[in-house]
């Protein structure tokens, strides 16, 4: 179990450093993001067209994607309430919990809106998501805080490489419809976002939970075919 254990990390931490080879630096000013909580661009191209003259193939990934990434911020909302309510009052890890639900309350409400623009029909699962993701947040911050950062890990490793298999697909995308660059530079803020939260996770013992390396493979799968049944239904 120790080598297992071993294993498992090397491969997240080896994961988080490719996907952050391919994250943009930091520049000051607003975030990709804020374009859509802006009213000055309510009515911009940028926020409120989609893409029409595209192949269905294309037309069916942007939308499946949309759907998937509505319905994982959907489940983290909930996976951080769920931990919130059991160590919210725990004075190092209550705040820590706090910040990351903050950011993931932000990617849902931008979610809702670009899920609006680009006509994508919400999952028939958003039920199964709010429930499933409570009961996660829930049942491993009860395990302790270890097993609730190795949660977040486990989760936030597999969105951060859902999000960079996202950017990649999207370069079938028309680079000149306004709402194309705009949808890139969403998805690689929110990948920077979780990978930023994975790295919270490991800096407070997420490896120090019992049996962390089946806590990460149950979670990382769950995620994994939770993503799939998303893109269909």
């Amino acid at each position: 179990m120790f080598s297992l254990a071993r294993s498992t990390s090397l491969r997240r931490v080896l994961s988080s450093a490719a996907l952050r080879a391919h994250s943009t630096t930091a520049h000051p000013g607003p975030v990709p993001s804020s374009a859509y909580t802006d009213p000055a661009r309510s009515h911009d191209p940028s926020t409120t067209t989609t893409p029409q003259d595209i192949p269905r193939e294309v037309r069916e990934e942007l939308e499946s994607a949309l759907r998937v990434d509505q319905a994982g911020e959907l489940a983290a909302n909930w996976i951080y309430k769920g931990q919130h309510d059991v160590l919210g009052r725990d004075p190092a890890t209550g705040p820590l919990i706090q910040e990351m639900w903050d950011q993931e309350k932000k990617h849902l409400t931008v979610m809702n809106k670009m899920q609006i623009q680009h006509r994508v029909r919400p999952t028939l699962l958003w039920q199964v998501a709010r429930l499933g993701g409570y009961g996660l947040g829930a049942v491993t911050a009860l395990m302790g805080r270890e097993a609730a950062m190795a949660c977040t890990e486990a989760v936030e490793t597999v969105i951060g490489e859902h999000y960079d298999d996202q950017l990649k697909a999207f370069e079938q995308l028309p680079p000149d419809h306004p709402s194309v660059p705009l949808l890139k530079g969403v998805i690689t803020e929110f990948r920077d976002d979780e990978l930023e939260h994975l790295d919270i996770a490991v800096e407070n013992d997420s490896q120090k939970a019992p049996a962390h390396a089946l806590l990460s493979t149950v979670v990382g799968a769950g995620c994994k075919v939770a993503i799939e049944l998303c893109k269909r239904f």
